[in-house]
């Protein structure tokens, strides 16, 4: 329930893609806040009794659904549109799936697997993942965005200058982020709601969980912006950062290469000294650990680190 919203819009008002043509949901004024209720990304597949055999039956042309969407009065071409988070109203349950053919070490992962959380949305108090791993929660939106300027239907697959499946893990209560406007009215979305993830989202999927989500809507005019940018209030890692962190490294001349190096790496090290299974552990990277540059300067190589929290495995 939000007490201080002007508007709902219900999660069957949800669509599948960015097109500028979409009709409104909802016509509001710049500094109104609204409840969104959202699904997760794969509109409702799963449920609490699933299991890999249901991730071989998904449907991807209904993944990502967006609520919305929300033609905002006096928006126009080259304002921002300003998005301010103000609460996230999670459900309890979520999903971690590895979805043949997607994630960073697809080629390595061929089969399908799924994980299927629980946790008190409430208390929000840390996922437990079998015996004694157990993921701190920060739930937040990893697709977000407006209507680009071209016509005709996008995939809301991959991100874009106006915002969409960004998948920034920091985009939480508190968070302002602000879109380059490029169609009137922006026509503003949102969806595919996280109850954590780490940095890269390695396996393709983070914690996925269904929830509702409250923001403010307001204008910034002729702000001009090429892409997103968005305003922390506060530390953004502090969930994680209480016990350390385990960190494995890739060095070389190709970022992309560095990255899969070093969360090979990670994966080994989960394995041989915390008894996973390397699934289990490509999984559990995908939704608590970073993937960070750590040096692009020193010329051929660069460095890519993958961290860990120890958090995690106490």
């Amino acid at each position: 329930m939000c007490i201080a919203c002007t508007h709902t819009i219900h999660r069957a008002h949800r669509h599948f893609g960015w097109n500028r043509d979409f009709a409104p949901a909802l016509t509001a004024r710049p500094g109104e806040t609204i409840h969104f209720e959202c699904v997760d990304a794969a509109d409702g597949h799963f449920h609490a009794g699933s299991t890999a055999d249901d991730v071989k039956t998904l449907d991807f042309s209904l993944t990502n659904p967006v609520t919305g969407p929300v033609f905002v009065e006096g928006a126009r071409p080259g304002d921002a549109l300003k998005v301010t988070f103000r609460k996230f109203i999670p459900s309890g349950l979520g999903w971690t799936a590895n979805i043949p053919g997607f994630g960073l070490l697809a080629d390595q992962f061929p089969d399908p697997a799924l994980h299927m959380w629980t946790y008190d949305p409430d208390a929000m108090t840390p996922a437990l993942h079998g015996s004694g791993f157990r993921v701190p929660l920060k739930p937040f939106a990893g697709t977000v965005g407006v209507a680009p300027m071209e016509a005709g239907q996008h995939s809301v697959v991959p991100p874009r200058r106006v915002g969409g499946n960004l998948d920034i893990r920091d985009l939480t209560e508190g968070v302002t982020l602000y879109l380059p406007v490029e169609v009137e009215g922006a026509l503003f979305s949102i969806g595919d709601t996280h109850a954590a993830q780490g940095d890269g989202e390695v396996c393709g999927t983070a914690i996925e969980s269904q929830m509702d989500v409250v923001v403010t809507l307001d204008l910034v005019r002729d702000a001009r912006l090429a892409s997103p940018r968005f305003t922390t209030p506060g530390p953004v890692t502090r969930h994680l950062d209480n016990a350390g962190y385990e960190a494995t490294t890739g060095i070389g001349p190709d970022l992309m290469t560095a990255a899969r190096e070093s969360v090979m790496r990670m994966i080994d090290l989960l394995t041989n000294e915390h008894h996973l299974t390397p699934m289990e552990a490509y999984m559990l990277c995908s939704v608590c650990g970073d993937l960070r540059i750590s040096e692009i300067v020193d010329q051929p190589n660069w460095v890519i680190s993958f961290y860990f929290p120890r958090s995690v495995l106490s």
